[in-house]
């Protein structure tokens, strides 16, 4: 079987299994990482999104071949660690603060993909927009949308103030 080497979460992991295994099942059935959630698995929900290379990617949709031994895959567990200080990465308290989760399933995909979406927007030295925000794409079932607005709004400047 195929040995696979790669960067997750900052820890060097290595996982035996065939090449067109998705990533998500190597991050969840393989190496544990629960925090990934399968919802569709054809890259439509959202549910499982992470950062690949700080950009946000779909696990469940990308093979275990495709990605390299430089690549960092960072999940939901660690992203409290891309964060300064030792608690929560400052995202993660604005859902907190805009009590955003109602069942919870959606959460760690919704909150990869508004740190990638506001990393995105500084590197081009702006701020988000509504325009910006309509581009998630990410479900929600519980419809919680309004809130997950606010409290990127909220992330955002936390991220900014590098809280």
């Amino acid at each position: 079987m195929p040995s696979h080497t790669f960067q997750l979460n900052g820890e060097t992991v290595t996982v035996d299994v065939e090449n067109d295994v998705r990533i998500l099942w190597v991050l969840r059935d393989i190496l544990g990482v629960t925090g990934p959630k399968y919802g569709c698995g054809i890259n439509v929900c959202k549910a499982c999104t992470s950062h690949i290379n700080g950009k946000a990617f779909n696990p469940c949709s990308v093979r275990v071949a495709d990605i390299g031994a430089d690549d960092e895959i960072t999940t939901i567990e660690g992203l409290a660690d891309t964060a300064p200080g030792d608690g929560l990465h400052p995202m993660q308290e604005a859902w907190l603060e805009h009590d955003v989760a109602q069942c919870g399933y959606c959460q760690p995909g919704q909150i990869m993909t508004a740190v990638a979406l506001v990393n995105k927007v500084r590197e081009e030295g702006r701020a988000i927009t509504e325009a910006d925000l309509d581009t998630i794409r990410n479900v929600c079932r519980c419809g919680t949308y309004s809130r997950i607005r606010e409290a990127i709004k909220t992330g955002q400047e936390a991220m900014a103030r590098g809280l």
